[in-house]
């Protein structure tokens, strides 16, 4: 839970359920390392720290409208796919009295979400790499190491790695995103044609631009297959 016992008081006309709570977990991809969405809170027992971005629950509301509700409100996020992770359920998770949360997470590209701004009970809200988060407000720790568990048992079985790259990108940034997520390196060689072999890749007629190295070749997902292995999803061990 990020809101505080302060950001219970809302103009919303439903009453709040105090024993029941939202927090999602936002993965992105940038400059090579895997980041997650934090915001500081504003007030309350939490005032000053980051934590995972989340709060209370209406009555008349579902979890699913909740978390998108509390995503925009806090960073101004809005229309994503959110995908319930599990509930965590510790008696002390909350120190003030006891509170049942719902975790989320989701994946985006952060190329598409700059500049965002707090709102509601936030008072900051920014990327972290996911490797260099060390303390959160109560076990959003813990939340978000589930989440990351959730992501790496995933991206083996499915193509969901794909919606944090830009449009066009190399092969190197792909391995690196893997890489990142999974948490080992790969060999460069047998991912190349690992992944070349499933079709899922498109080559351009385009290099990379401004680059000190050597430009690499771009390309982009193949929509055709992408849908397809989306349904029947796909081993991606090495």
């Amino acid at each position: 839970m990020t809101t505080t016992e302060a950001s219970k008081t809302t103009s919303h006309s439903a009453p709040i359920l105090d024993s029941i709570t939202i927090d999602c977990v936002i993965f992105g991809f940038n400059q090579g390392s895997l980041e997650v969405l934090l915001v500081k809170h504003a007030d309350g027992i939490s005032k000053d720290k980051w934590g995972l971005p989340g709060g209370w629950i209406y009555t008349d509301e579902s979890t699913d409208d909740a978390a998108n509700r509390l995503l925009l409100a806090l960073t101004g996020i809005k229309d994503i796919y959110l995908e319930q992770l599990r509930a965590f359920s510790a008696p002390d998770r909350f120190p003030v009295s006891r509170v049942i949360t719902i975790g989320y997470y989701a994946l985006l590209k952060r190329e598409d979400w700059v500049g965002l701004k707090p709102g509601a009970t936030a008072s900051e809200v920014a990327w972290f790499k996911v490797s260099e988060v060390e303390t959160l407000i109560y076990d959003h720790l813990h939340i978000l190491e589930i989440g990351l568990k959730r992501l790496r048992r995933r991206i083996k079985q499915e193509p969901i790695g794909f919606n944090m790259l830009p449009e066009k990108f190399t092969l190197l940034q792909l391995m690196h995103l893997y890489e990142e997520i999974l948490g080992y390196e790969m060999d460069k060689p047998n991912f190349r044609r690992k992944i070349l072999r499933m079709n899922l890749l498109t080559a351009l007629d385009e290099k990379q631009k401004d680059v000190s190295h050597r430009a690499a070749k771009l390309y982009k997902f193949n929509p055709e297959v992408y849908q397809k292995l989306q349904q029947k999803g796909f081993n991606f061990e090495f």
